[in-house]
């Protein structure tokens, strides 16, 4: 539960500018849809789908960690590793069924017998898109448990896109699209009071000692 006195209070130590653009993004945040990467050995794919997702609006991004377990590379997310919530998980399995309780269909980023082109992907339901591995792709286990397949169009010789540009080209449209439908597709009031707050201990350098001192005035 947020305290609003304390948010309010903390929010006039942000500089007009700052507020407004805080504001302004997250009216544009959505949990409609997310994105999940599966043990991705390359430091910088995670870290650039971290920044598309701050980019096109995602609020989570969702991490598997089987095999290989890195940190966000700060120069590459430019920054994004403060706005955008990180899940981690151990196992594919933890990940999904976290994912499914949440009320996302998966949808794995890869040719499929049953597989939909991008244009043609339904962003009515709530999703959340898998990337795999650099050069395995997606694990049997996503594929099994898989809601839907997606693929990108491609006309060329070359069969496949980099992770972070396949993230980017996936989020741009569905994002695009589903603001363009009469879905709810935002943040509710109580998330957007939570990332308001988070942002704030984020961007305050004495946000403990404001709020130690906010809280001893009201003793």
């Amino acid at each position: 539960m947020v305290d609003l006195q304390l948010l309010e209070h903390l929010e006039t130590f942000l500089t007009d500018h700052r507020l407004e653009r805080f504001n302004k993004v997250l009216s544009q945040r959505t949990k409609h849809f997310t994105v999940a990467t599966e043990d991705v050995y390359q430091l910088h794919n995670t870290s650039a789908v971290m920044r598309s997702c701050d980019v096109f609006g995602l609020q989570e991004l969702n991490i598997v960690e089987e095999t290989n377990s890195k940190s966000i590379d700060r120069e590459i997310a430019m920054g994004a590793q403060k706005w955008v919530d990180l899940n981690r998980y151990h196992s594919v399995k933890e990940c999904i069924t976290d994912l499914k309780a949440k009320g996302y269909q998966i949808v794995a980023t890869t040719p499929h017998t049953d597989d939909c082109d991008l244009y043609d992907f339904d962003v009515t339901k709530k999703s959340c898109f898998f990337f795999g591995r650099e050069t395995d792709g997606l694990s049997e286990e996503v594929l099994r448990q898989a809601d839907s397949f997606l693929k990108i169009p491609m006309v060329g010789f070359t069969e496949s896109l980099n992770i972070s540009v396949s993230a980017a080209i996936v989020l741009q449209h569905a994002t695009s699209k589903l603001k363009k439908t009469d879905i709810d597709w935002q943040l509710t009031e109580t998330e957007l009071l939570e990332k308001r707050l988070d942002w704030c201990k984020k961007t305050i350098k004495s946000y403990d000692e404001i709020t130690t001192r906010f809280y001893n005035a009201k003793k």
